[in-house]
Formats: C-alpha cells, structure tokens, sequence
C-alpha cells in the first residue's frame, strides 16, 4: 500500500477531532489472609489483564520487596517466581514502574486504583498471583466483560491459602 500525504494528513486531523482517548481504570481490592506459620514473609504479588488469544497481558499491579539502603539485592531477583505474571508480561516490564509497582504489603485488604490506559471493549480476564517465601503460590481469575462504556458489576473471586477475597470494577 502507497500512503501519500494525501491519504495520511486527513487521517490524523480526523484522529484529533474524534476527541481525547479515554483512559481506563481498574478498581481492585485484594485481601491478604494472616498465615500463622513459625517464619513468615510477605507475598510477591501481580495483577494484569489477560485477552483470550492475546499472548501478553497488561500488567496492572506488582507488589515486591522494594530495594533497601545497604541491602545486598533487591527484590527483582524473586520476581520470577510469579511464574504466571513473569511469562505474560513482567519479564518485559522495566521496574520500577511508576504508578505499577509497590512495596510488598502486609496482611489485610488492600485497595488499589491503577490506570491501565485505552482498554478496548473485549471478554477479559483479571488475574492475581501471590507468592511467598517459605510459603505457597496461588492464582486467581476473575472474568470481565467491558463494553468500553460503563462501570463493570464487581468480579469476584475467592483465594484459599495465599489470597483471601479479590474483586475488581473496571471503569471509565
């Protein structure tokens, strides 16, 4: 195909008047159980989209041991073990990432909004991973159905030893 400038310029006006690109959000709440064992560590822990038939996902939370003053490593070494969220798309992801990427956290609910720019309207599903040193790994999947319009109802999905309750709203 021969592009002129004929053919590119109206394009691209056409995209500036068709109005700014509306950012999508994810609402997500994850709750991480208190594990009463001898020697324990906070889990490693990632959420990202997944498209059925796409081969990457979109990451929308990672949580790692964050680098401390001193320390001989930090915590990307072990990011690996998020074996799931490592082969979709954290072994491409450049950490840290601003607005991505956190400190690892305690147990409790957590409550996170991330921004995971033009979502286009598809069947998706939103997975979280946890894994913990000394501990077990568990995945999660929660599908949504975005319209690309308006709040989706709450998914929700149920952890049984590393995740308690997890539940996401994606929204304009």
């Amino acid at each position: 195909m021969h592009l002129t400038y004929r053919t590119i310029l109206p394009a691209t006006a056409m995209a500036s008047l068709a109005g700014p690109a509306l950012a999508t959000t994810v609402d997500l709440s994850i709750t991480l159980p208190q594990i009463k064992t001898a020697e324990y560590h906070r889990p490693y822990v990632a959420a990202w989209l997944e498209q059925a038939g796409q081969p990457t996902g979109r990451t929308v939370q990672v949580w790692y041991q964050q680098p401390r003053p001193n320390a001989r490593e930090d915590g990307t070494k072990w990011l690996r073990d998020l074996r799931g969220w490592w082969r979709k798309s954290g072994r491409a992801l450049d950490l840290p990432a601003n607005g991505i990427s956190g400190a690892t956290r305690a147990p409790g609910t957590h409550a996170v909004s991330a921004n995971v720019g033009q979502l286009p309207a598809g069947a998706y599903e939103l997975v979280v991973e946890a894994v913990r040193e000394d501990g077990n790994r568990e995945t999660v999947r929660l599908p949504i159905a975005w319209n690309g319009k308006a709040a989706t109802k709450a998914a929700t999905a149920k952890g049984t030893i590393e995740l308690g309750a997890v539940s996401a709203v994606v929204k304009p």
